[in-house]
């Protein structure tokens, strides 16, 4: 399968880290592992510690720097942006947690082709590491792992599309099977054409976060939710080891 959207981004990303491309653990998320690279790299530095074509590179460098995971300085090189930078402070996670999900996200985006994401509660909302994104607890996979397990406020509901779940006593249902099952779906809830699959971490027994991958909504669900359970074993299995 070729390498999906999502996986090249996280290899542009983990061009920046003092790993390298491929290591067990990417680093872009603590800034003091930045130590042992250079404060910015070229394009050229960038397609050929990810092993991408440069126009390939310069196309996902571009959209990084949209939307703020990389800086352009003065002398055309690149470095990590602000929004990369305080990742790792912001969120309300074991210390590191980006880290250690990075090789099971990148898995789950070779397996499934999707967008794979670890989510974790933050003020009333999921926030997404590796897209910077904040999401609804009630219209997400992973904002329903997150919901399901007590994290966050009991949500003020509104609907996305026609099919956000809005009613509370379907929601509680949903929410209830979700805790019986260890799994969450939700097709089309937040935006047409998406299904996203979700699966709790687990540290010491405790759901902390939630490990999601985001497809089109005719990708095999069954494989989909093997996968997804799969990657999120993995991320509790390596923060067990950290």
């Amino acid at each position: 399968m070729a390498e999906s959207v999502a996986g090249r981004v996280l290899s542009v990303l983990d061009a920046f880290t003092n790993v390298g491309v491929g290591a067990d653990v990417g680093a872009f998320s603590d800034v003091d592992a930045l130590s042992d690279v250079p404060d910015t790299l070229r394009l050229t530095d960038i397609a050929r510690r990810t092993g991408l074509p440069l126009p390939t590179a310069l196309r996902m460098v571009r959209e990084l720097v949209a939307w703020g995971g990389l800086e352009r300085a003065a002398d055309g090189s690149y470095r990590l942006g602000t929004r990369i930078r305080a990742l790792g402070a912001a969120a309300p996670c074991p210390r590191g947690l980006l880290d250690v999900a990075l090789p099971a996200l990148r898995t789950l985006t070779a397996r499934t082709g999707g967008h794979a994401d670890v989510a974790v509660p933050s003020d009333g909302l999921a926030l997404c590491l590796v897209s910077g994104e904040r999401l609804p607890l009630y219209a997400t996979a992973a904002g329903k792992i997150l919901l399901a397990h007590g994290h966050g406020p009991p949500p003020r509901v509104r609907r996305h599309t026609p099919r956000t779940v809005t009613a509370p006593g379907a929601l509680a249902v949903q929410l209830a099977r979700i805790r019986s099952t260890g799994l969450a779906l939700a097709a089309e809830e937040y935006r047409l054409g998406e299904l996203s699959v979700a699966a709790p971490v687990l540290r010491d027994g405790i759901p902390i976060a939630a490990v999601s991958v985001t497809t089109g909504t005719r990708e095999p669900v069954d494989r989909l939710v093997t996968a997804v359970r799969g990657a999120a074993r993995a991320v509790g299995r390596a923060l067990s080891r950290s």
